[in-house]
């Protein structure tokens, strides 16, 4: 018997790759001579996780910077680097190690000045250290500057009507009229980067940047009109300077609108996560000869079906007859998650309990209750 276990982190509280150790301990505990064949691959919908799923795959090394915080300051953040069969040098970078919401306290969340700046720089070191992919997660950013501050780092200049240069963060956007890009190394432009982008929002409007995402960065209502107005502005001036129409684009919204800004500027290709570590991963010829699947995340509820990892694990598994138990820290039932592939979902919580106790104790509750499920799972087999 062969059972892969492709799970997603649980954010805040385990990695992907703990979350799937804990499965498999959980599973061995109820197996003698009979014991299965089990495959652990870590996965990452293109936010926190990536770097990990990928490098531990594909056998990379980790790179330590020392690069901007998204409020200014100077923070430690790690990129993976893998080389490709073709002796390509290719790095995984993830916005939220150098501008993550995470990075920012609760109440000093403030998308007008928080900037991408950091993200930039971990760019400009991968193509430094000879890269010539890169590979962009940006889940989980701080971020509202329309990938201001990724280009400031990497050369770009931005100034107003009166030919002044401008600053870091959201708050800059609806002043930009001209852009020099005169001292971007050409090198940088040379580059191949894939941006993962699990969303498809606009730049601006209604269903942009600013009125979805940027409440979340701790944007007041007078904060979102004046970002979604500044990135109304910016589109206008990136048409000037590239002649590329950003304000429609799907995705282009994504991240505060870094996945406008660098397809207009870098030529960045934006394309979902997880379907795209799946087949860097060669993830389907794994669940093809698999008996059974585990998958999971933090928490599973009516999202997770429009393209987060255990929806894409779980259509994987039902073009080849596999079936898929869904263990994830909370669950909310959702008859899109059954149809898009998933047999069974549980959540991890075998009592009344806090989410801090849960997250607390994570590690033995995913064990236990992968034990159980496991155990059900061979008596009916039986």
């Amino acid at each position: 018997m062969t059972i892969t276990i492709a799970v997603d982190s649980y954010k805040g509280s385990l990695s992907s790759r703990a979350v799937a150790d804990a499965i498999e301990r959980g599973i061995r505990r109820c197996v003698g001579s009979d014991a299965p064949t089990i495959h652990k691959i870590p996965i990452a919908d293109g936010g926190e996780g990536s770097v990990d799923a990928l490098i531990s795959a594909l056998g990379g090394e980790i790179v330590a910077t020392t690069v901007t915080a998204p409020l200014g300051g100077k923070i430690d953040a790690e990129y993976g680097l893998y080389t490709d069969a073709d002796g390509t040098r290719t790095a995984v970078i993830e916005c939220c190690a150098a501008g993550g919401i995470t990075l920012v306290p609760a109440e000093l969340r403030n998308p007008m000045q928080a900037t991408s700046y950091g993200v930039g720089e971990q760019i400009a070191h991968a193509i430094q250290s000879d890269c010539r992919k890169i590979i962009l997660g940006i889940g989980g950013s701080a971020t509202n500057d329309g990938a201001m501050g990724i280009l400031q780092a990497l050369g770009f200049r931005f100034y107003d009507k009166n030919d002044t240069e401008l600053g870091f963060g959201g708050k800059e956007l609806a002043s930009v009229h001209h852009i020099d890009d005169s001292g971007v190394d050409k090198s940088i432009l040379d580059t191949e980067i894939t941006v993962f982008c699990d969303v498809r929002n606009p730049l601006y409007g209604e269903n942009g940047a600013a009125y979805v995402y940027a409440p979340q960065k701790g944007a007041d209502a007078d904060m979102v009109r004046a970002l979604d107005d500044g990135l109304r502005s910016y589109a206008e001036a990136v048409r000037r300077h590239t002649g590329k129409d950003i304000s429609d684009m799907p995705g282009a919204g994504a991240a505060g609108g870094i996945g406008g800004g660098l397809t207009a500027f870098l030529n960045a290709t934006l394309t979902p996560g997880m379907d795209a570590i799946a087949d860097i991963l060669d993830i389907e010829s794994k669940i093809a000869a698999s008996d059974l699947v585990f998958t999971g995340e933090g928490k599973t509820d009516r999202q997770t079906a429009f393209g987060k990892a255990p929806a894409v694990i779980a259509g994987i598994a039902a073009k080849h007859g596999v079936p898929v138990v869904c263990l994830s820290g909370g669950i909310e039932q959702d008859a899109a998650l059954y149809e898009c592939g998933i047999g069974a979902m549980f959540s991890i919580t075998d009592a009344p309990m806090s989410l801090d106790c849960a997250m607390q104790n994570a590690d033995e509750l995913i064990a236990n209750a992968a034990e159980n499920i496991f155990r059900t799972y061979k008596m009916v087999k039986a």
